[in-house]
């Protein structure tokens, strides 16, 4: 018996036209996108200062210096210690936050859900010089404050471990209220029965927490802990670059800033794309990883 053979595609009219819109878009990823990516790979192999007219061909001598110098370490460190921070703030107070407005507390959940996004739309440049400004060890407000009772506010901007603390606060303030509107909006969207039919049981609030809103709201609770842990290398650029700019001795750096850094500061630019690289190379082992052990926990409704 011989074996059916697939039908035909007969491209119509309709799919040239489809097609063809893609075309824009596809234009605009390989020219914003993907020639960027391949040549930051190019470049990796090159030594090179955007100044000479020429590129030394190193192999991979740029990725060797880059994984035998410490800086690198401690920059990884500080970008794992930012992720880490961003998610306890921008994840897991959000997603608490989220129930009790709208579970717990019923009256002015309205003014409280403004006033929480109200920074996500203000710019993050602005917020860093603002809170340049209010946490000054010497004359801001939080130290005027402190000094009534007789507490001397720490500079940190010079103490490893505090500035990483401080920069990641001043990020959150930024990102905080579009994560919440996002879980708010999750946590809203589950069924009212199922939750009155467990208060009504007698069933404890941290209980119907996690074992009913946490798996219930599960895949956007996936999708903000993706983005909150690309913010811990995007977002946090901006604070870094117009507080500290990597200070005291790359304790505030991350990832993504020392990549900068590397090229248009040092002009280091085949070490900057080898960094660039290894980033790339973690974070898709990272996502990787995320969607073959926590994928299989996510409820899905439909």
């Amino acid at each position: 018996m011989q074996a059916a053979k697939p039908a035909k595609i007969k491209f119509t009219t309709d799919h040239w036209k489809a097609y063809g819109l893609l075309i824009p878009s596809l234009i605009i990823f390989i020219l914003f996108m993907f020639w960027p990516f391949m040549y930051t790979i190019y470049l990796s192999f090159f030594d090179w200062n955007m100044v000479k007219p020429t590129k030394e061909f190193v192999g991979l001598q740029n990725y060797k210096e880059v994984l035998t110098d410490p800086t690198t370490y401690k920059v990884f460190g500080n970008t794992l210690l930012y992720i880490g921070l961003l998610l306890i703030i921008n994840l897991i107070i959000p997603y608490i936050l989220a129930f009790v407005l709208d579970i717990v507390l019923k009256r002015f959940n309205h003014l409280y859900k403004g006033a929480i996004f109200l920074p996500s739309v203000i710019s993050l440049v602005v917020g860093s010089i603002l809170f340049t400004w209010l946490l000054n060890p010497v004359s801001g407000p939080a130290a005027i404050i402190l000094g009534w009772f007789g507490i001397d506010m720490p500079i940190w901007s010079k103490l490893d471990g505090w500035v990483i603390v401080v920069l990641s606060l001043i990020t959150s303030w930024k990102v905080f209220g579009y994560n919440f509107i996002v879980l708010y909006a999750s946590v809203n969207g589950i069924s009212r029965e199922v939750i009155e039919a467990a208060r009504l049981d007698g069933v404890p609030l941290w209980k119907i927490f996690f074992h009913l809103v946490l798996p219930m709201s599960s895949a956007t609770g996936i999708y903000v802990f993706i983005i909150t842990i690309v913010q811990g290398l995007q977002y946090v650029f901006t604070p870094i670059k117009v507080i500290t700019q990597g200070g005291p001795n790359y304790a505030s750096s991350n990832a993504i800033y020392h990549a900068y850094h590397e090229a248009f500061v040092l002009y280091r630019t085949g070490h900057s794309a080898a960094l660039s690289i290894l980033t790339m190379a973690i974070f898709i082992l990272l996502l990787i990883l995320e969607f073959k052990f926590v994928e299989r926990g996510i409820h899905y409704e439909n």
